[in-house]
């Protein structure tokens, strides 16, 4: 049996801190919080192989002059918007599907990613963005006069 030591204001505390993550959450900016502006969240899938980092989206329905990826102070964001309809008319029912909304994803890059060269394309729905890795510094021996 271990001890557990008593807090009796453990509790107003804890509430304390999610009232508090609710207000400032409320008060940023799209550039700092993806869960305000996004209505959607693409899938995402992330590979590093020995050269380069891959970001695989899955964004159907996007067209892609529609799509902006921007890398910025370590952080590479991908955020757009889709606005897309299907129609279907059978005997006796016409439906109508419509997507929309806008997502918007960040990721922090490490320090490895060469950002001057990060190239992005996209074919039937898929977003991908290869992010060719820097060439490491080679070590070296400073001498000490």
């Amino acid at each position: 049996m271990s001890l557990v030591r008593y807090q009796p204001w453990n509790s107003m505390e804890q509430l304390r801190r999610e009232m508090g993550r609710i207000f400032d959450n409320s008060a940023t900016t799209e550039e700092e919080s993806s869960i305000a502006t996004s209505d959607w969240t693409p899938a995402v899938d992330i590979k590093e192989t020995e050269k380069e980092f891959l970001i695989h989206a899955d964004i159907p329905g996007v067209e892609p002059d529609k799509i902006d990826v921007h890398m910025e102070d370590g952080l590479l964001t991908i955020k757009g918007e889709r606005n897309s309809e299907t129609k279907e008319e059978h005997e006796g029912y016409k439906r109508v599907e419509r997507h929309r909304g806008s997502f918007y994803r960040r990721f922090s890059l490490p320090d490895t990613a060469n950002a001057d060269k990060i190239s992005a394309k996209s074919k039937n729905g898929v977003l991908e963005i290869t992010i060719p890795k820097q060439e490491k510094a080679q070590a070296r021996k400073i001498q000490v006069n």
